[in-house]
Formats: C-alpha cells, structure tokens, sequence
C-alpha cells in the first residue's frame, strides 16, 4: 500500500549576492507498490502542481510504469499509475522518461518512451483536457520521432520545440517540432556526429530576441551547448562548456526576470553527489546558489526544474533510486 509523507521538512537559508533562497523539501511518497524510482518531472496547471515518474522493480524492467501525484495544500497525493508499457495486447516493455507539458491551447501532454532498453525504446504520448484528472488513450508518435526526451518544450506561436536525443549509433542531439500539439511531426538534423562531442537530453534556455540555448548531458566530462539564433529553426553545432558533467541528467530553465537557472551534479563520473543549483545572467558564466544535497557513494540525479506563476522554483530528482524529492526555492 502507497502511503503519504506525513511531514515538510524545511532545511536550508543560503545567499547569492542579494538573492535569498528558501529552501523547502520533501519526499513526494514515503513508500510505494514499486521499489526503484527515476526521471521525474513536474508541471504547473491551471489546477495545480502535477509530477510524474517512471517507477517498478529495477530500471528497464517490464513492470515499471509511469506514476503521478498531484501537490494540494502543500501536501502531495498519493501516487496512482497513469501509463504502462503495453503495445497492443501482449507485448510489454518498461516505461522511461516522463514529461509533462501544458500547452498553450491548455491541454495537457504526457510524452514517455516504451522499449526493451534506450537504443531500442519507442515515443509515446497521452493526452488530458482535465489537467490529469483522466487520459486518451496512448499515441504512438512516428517512427524515428521521440518527442521530448528527458527536459520541458519550449513553444513558439503555435510550434512546441522538443528537445531530443539518440543513443543508437552514439548520442547525438536533435529537436522534433510539431505545430499541432503533437498531430504531425517534423525533425531537424542531428547537431553532433558523437566524435568527439556527445550530447543527450538537452535543456533550452531563453535570450530573447529569438535566441536559445539548449544545455546537455555528455560523455565528454562537460556539460555540451548548442545555440539557436531564429527561435529554434536551426542550431548550431554541438560544443562543449566549461561546466562539469558526470554523465548524468541536467536540467536548466530561463526565469521570469531573465536569468537562468541550471540544476545539475557538480563532480565527474561515476559520483552522483552532490546535486547543485546555479545561477546565471548570461548562460555562460554560472555561479552557485545552492547545494541540495551531498552524500559520498549516495545518487541524487536526474533534475527536472520549472518556475510557477507566483515565481518559486519547484525541482524534482531522484534520491537514491528509492523515492522523488521535492524542493522550493524562492529566488530573489
């Protein structure tokens, strides 16, 4: 039986420049049905808060399906199945990589993968026009189409950008755009040939002007960037930062007063400890905010980070392959 965290615990004060953040945090479900967790996301809707996970026995195995929970009163609910990884009647692969998206149209989205592992996973889709009180049923996206593969869209008029990725033939990045909701699909061209410079799960950030910037995981010790100068219509080659990377999800998003916020780990591979907050101006020189956790030998991975209306910033991740942890914080 799932039961629900009964206690918030509030833990930390720290200062960037004249910025205070305050720190609150906790766990998402105390227990579950399933024993290993991973890949979160989080969503602000016109009904509230939503996150989603994949959960199940081990990553990759066929009972592990996607879980949501709604935060109401500052307490989240308990977790309930909202997807799994049947295709058709008796083939079942696991579930990977939830992401939840509302459009400007106000509906909706669930974008997830389906597969036997990531070289041979497939992209998939529901939709709801409750904010995830009920779901259509799942939609397979084209062949060679993944959908967003690990951070949020980015819309533009009525284009929604997915930031996207292959591991088949080394990790390379793309991005998919799709002008209604998710109906047809176009791709745009791999931005690396993964030698030397590797990139998944990109993450975009906003310059304006019609200027992005989309951050990624690597293998090359470093997190990897790639810029766009028409909103998102092409983007130049995949280049390496002065920002480590372990060979683990990031996540970055551009705030309301135009600064970006980048949550990833701060060490080299295998560690993925500890987890860190960084601010920056320009989304080239970064500077710490504040470290979420920090624990030799333990994981905290996979951020997943979005601004809501009232301007607190909401970062989920996976903690120790057992639970989700949420944490806000109020950026000044």
């Amino acid at each position: 039986m799932i039961k629900k965290l009964l206690c918030i615990t509030f833990i930390a004060i720290s200062y960037f420049g004249n910025a205070q953040t305050v720190h609150s945090s906790q766990f998402i479900y105390d227990t579950a049905s399933f024993a290993s967790c991973h890949a979160s996301t989080i969503v602000e809707t016109p009904k509230g808060i939503m996150a989603a996970w994949f959960g199940g026995k081990f990553e990759g195995d066929k009972d592990v399906n996607i879980y949501a929970s709604w935060f109401i009163n500052n307490v989240w609910s308990a977790p309930v199945q909202i997807a799994d990884g049947f295709m058709g009647d008796s083939i079942r692969y696991a579930c990977y990589n939830p992401v939840l998206y509302v459009t400007s149209k106000n509906e909706l989205l669930l974008f997830y993968k389906i597969g036997p592992n990531v070289q041979g996973w497939t992209g998939w889709m529901k939709r709801s026009t409750n904010y995830g009180v009920t779901w259509s049923a799942p939609e397979r996206l084209p062949d060679g189409i993944l959908g967003p593969i690990r951070n949020q869209p980015y819309e533009v008029g009525d284009t929604i950008i997915c930031p996207s990725s292959t591991e088949k033939n080394g990790w390379k990045v793309h991005f998919e755009y799709t002008a209604d909701d998710g109906k047809t699909w176009t791709k745009g061209p791999d931005l690396n040939d993964a030698n030397p410079i590797t990139g998944i799960q990109p993450a975009v950030l906003n310059h304006s002007a019609g200027i992005l910037q989309a951050l990624t995981r690597s293998q090359n010790g470093t997190v990897n960037e790639t810029w766009s100068y028409n909103n998102g219509k092409t983007w130049t080659p995949l280049q390496q930062t002065s920002l480590i990377n372990n060979n683990s999800s990031i996540d970055a998003i551009t705030l309301q007063d135009g600064r970006h916020l980048l949550v990833y780990n701060n060490c080299k591979a295998p560690s993925r400890s500890p987890l860190n907050v960084a601010i920056s101006k320009d989304g080239k020189t970064w500077e710490p905010l504040i470290e979420l956790e920090n624990e030799v030998g333990a994981e905290f991975s996979y951020p997943y980070v979005i601004q809501t209306a009232d301007q607190k910033i909401h970062i989920t991740y996976t903690w120790k392959r057992k639970k989700i942890k949420h944490v806000v914080l109020a950026v000044r």
